[in-house]
């Protein structure tokens, strides 16, 4: 019969141990909390008794013990709390980043491609004469073997520089990135929340510039009121704020730290919700929420 046949999900079919299973929940968890390990393990206590996650051979507490022993939660005995640790920061990145772009089709290979000539592994389609200081693995061989039966013959072959074309490669540059993040009480409005698939978002680009592209630079910029860099490390632990939006304020930091970049290959990435609604004037918020300010969009 042909079509598609569908039945309910059974988590022990997955082929993961019981201990990855509810790893892959926390760490999901753990975004929504903002890395609040108390209460991803709550909500996974809650979970746990609705789903029976656990058996009667592992239970939750086998389950946190794990996390300890394996580095992914450790006690913060002067506050008296649990909190995660710089291991799970990078998996709960990872996760994203898997659940964002994992699902991508086969396509063209790219690690920013240019169409300038120069060292990469990129092989362009045009080749030029050899020129001092080419490398040999540059060397077209198949031309360079074919200018040489031309030039001299297949009698007395033999093969000179002037018979050496060089392939081309495409250059591959670096680039500045600034990660704009919007923390304004608007992602969370009307019961709606919109922080969390910006944090996963978030988490994403960070862990894929820096694991793929590791010579480029990525800075991270949250605006509310006011806009203040952060660290990649602390994107899980975002939280929206009693904030409007100075989407100018975002931009002139993003700028500014851009412009302290030597790199000619600068962007911006924005993400938020909607409409600019505040602006700092010397000491002053000038603030409005209700539709376009011409005074705040002409900024």
């Amino acid at each position: 019969m042909i079509g598609f046949h569908f039945s309910n999900y059974d988590p022990r079919q997955s082929g993961k141990s019981k201990f990855d299973q509810l790893l892959d929940l926390f760490t999901q968890l753990l975004t929504y909390t903002s890395g609040d390990v108390t209460e991803a393990l709550q909500w996974l206590n809650e979970l746990d008794k609705k789903y029976e996650l656990t058996d009667d051979e592992y239970g939750m507490g086998d389950f946190i013990d794990e996390l300890k022993e394996k580095g992914y939660i450790t006690d913060d005995e002067q506050r008296g709390e649990i909190k995660i640790t710089p291991k799970t920061e990078q998996s709960i990145r990872k996760r994203s980043l898997e659940e964002i772009f994992g699902k991508l089709k086969k396509t063209k290979t790219g690690d920013h491609q240019t169409y300038k000539p120069g060292l990469g592994d990129e092989v362009s389609p045009d080749t030029r004469p050899f020129q001092f200081g080419d490398m040999l693995e540059q060397i077209d061989f198949t031309e360079s073997i074919r200018n040489a039966q031309i030039n001299h013959g297949l009698d007395s072959f033999t093969m000179q520089e002037d018979d050496l074309q060089i392939r081309e490669t495409d250059f591959k540059s670096q680039t500045s990135t600034v990660l704009m993040i919007d923390i304004s009480h608007s992602m969370i409005l009307y019961g709606e929340d919109r922080i969390t698939p910006a944090k996963k978002v978030a988490m994403a680009l960070s862990e894929l510039i820096t694991t793929k592209y590791p010579k480029d630079t990525l800075d991270i910029v949250v605006f509310g009121n006011d806009a203040w860099p952060v660290e990649i490390k602390d994107l899980p632990y975002l939280q929206v704020g009693p904030y409007h939006t100075n989407t100018v304020a975002g931009l002139e930091l993003a700028m500014d730290i851009l412009r302290r970049r030597k790199n000619p290959n600068k962007q911006i990435f924005m993400i938020t919700d909607g409409k600019p609604t505040c602006l700092k004037i010397g000491k002053r918020y000038y603030k409005n929420s209700f539709g376009l300010d011409r005074k705040v969009t002409s900024r």
